[in-house]
């Protein structure tokens, strides 16, 4: 293999303009994909960095509930009722909704998903929490999300001014105060977010029947078997409630934006886009090599070489473009993941397993492309060309 790459080398090196023409088709295709993937990777990431922050075995949660920001009230006594099995240690309700927040430096309003809950029950492990856990027990207060949109305000620099006092803002058409941070992340679901514990998320939202829950989380005892325990308060709950392990939970979130909403498609069609677009630019290129190279290569058939090694040259065009077009295509989509993050506030990153994916896919967009141009092998006869 080490001669056909040679030639092959030696071919596109002759051609700068034209080797210039098909790493630029390259990178355009990488810097596609690695952009869709990471968004597409970014919306599941946010949409689920909730749940997943939540720490418990099994969830109960209405069956209707097909995402987390838009539940289906679950009656409260569900929670009660799985404490008849001594398996469950606690059984935490969970709220969620969208209240309106004034910005307390422009006055403008937006909606912003509040989070309630029992913050000493250890349902939750957001970074921050500890630190506020005690004061978000006093009346009307809440803690602010620092991974929230900027339209809300720069509340971090607010705090940080006020000297460690509250900081009085309007949120539910009520003055609440912001006694600390947490950091949860925005999502294609909520721009911002922010906690309280049960009796100030009622006073936020008091439309919500205190009888229902948006969702339960039970921690067991050590050492119980979770899969078990499904199993039992299946058996026990009534039909109006599902009870979910914390993967089925993550999945059940991950699985609305996928396949519910044409978000998820968007992405994979942007992907598959791309790869065509670079594989068209890659065949040009290659074909156009072949047509340029012809008798060059009829010569070579002449002399005694193979079909297969002249296959094996155009294969190893196909190799080196791609290798040489990856490198930097990773590179600029690296930096474009962190000037998009921060613009955007998405936990957009380059990873190894992404890297390999993509190098995967451009690799197999540039052999499609190769073997497509392979056909103009056919027409290099030696009789026709001498």
């Amino acid at each position: 293999m080490a001669l056909p790459l040679r030639l092959a080398w030696r071919q596109l090196r002759a051609e700068r303009a034209r080797l210039f023409s098909a790493l630029a088709g390259v990178m355009f295709a990488c810097v596609l994909v690695f952009m869709q993937l990471g968004f597409r990777a970014a919306l599941f990431e946010s949409a689920t960095s909730l749940l997943s922050a939540m720490r418990a075995e099994l969830f109960l949660m209405h069956p209707l509930t097909t995402a987390s920001f838009r539940p289906e009230p679950l009656p409260r006594a569900r929670a009660f009722q799985t404490l008849a099995l001594p398996e469950v240690a606690q059984a935490v309700p969970v709220y969620m909704a969208q209240v309106s927040w004034r910005n307390p430096e422009t006055g403008a309003r937006r909606m912003i998903q509040l989070v309630g809950f029992d913050m000493e029950a250890g349902a939750m492990r957001f970074p921050g929490l500890e630190a506020v856990a005690e004061a978000l027990k006093r009346p009307d207060t809440v803690a602010f999300d620092l991974r929230s949109r900027p339209e809300f305000g720069d509340i971090p620099g607010l705090l940080a001014r006020a000297g460690g006092a509250p900081l009085k803002v309007e949120a539910g058409n009520r003055e609440v105060e912001v006694v600390g941070l947490v950091e949860i992340g925005a999502s294609f679901g909520a721009d911002g977010n922010m906690i309280a514990n049960e009796v100030n998320f009622r006073r936020l939202v008091p439309q919500r029947r205190a009888s229902n829950t948006d969702l339960v989380a039970l921690r067991l005892v050590p050492g119980a078997d979770p899969r078990a325990v499904q199993a039992r308060l299946r058996e026990i709950l009534p039909r109006d409630v599902a009870v979910l392990t914390h993967e089925e939970l993550v999945a059940h979130e991950r699985r609305y934006w996928e396949e519910a909403t044409p978000i998820g498609f968007i992405f994979g069609f942007g992907s598959a886009m791309g790869l065509i677009v670079g594989m068209v630019i890659v065949y040009q290129i290659l074909f156009s090599d072949i047509a340029a190279h012809l008798r060059e290569y009829a010569t070579l058939k002449a002399m005694g070489y193979s079909d297969g090694y002249l296959v094996r040259v155009v294969m190893g065009a196909a190799l080196i473009l791609a290798g040489l077009g990856f490198v930097p295509g990773a590179a600029l989509s690296a930096a474009l993941y962190g000037l998009v993050g921060e613009a955007t506030y998405l936990p957009l990153g380059m990873t190894p397993g992404r890297a390999v994916l993509v190098f995967g896919l451009i690799f197999a967009m540039c052999a499609a492309a190769g073997l497509l141009a392979v056909r103009k092998l056919r027409d290099a006869n030696p009789a026709d060309m001498f």
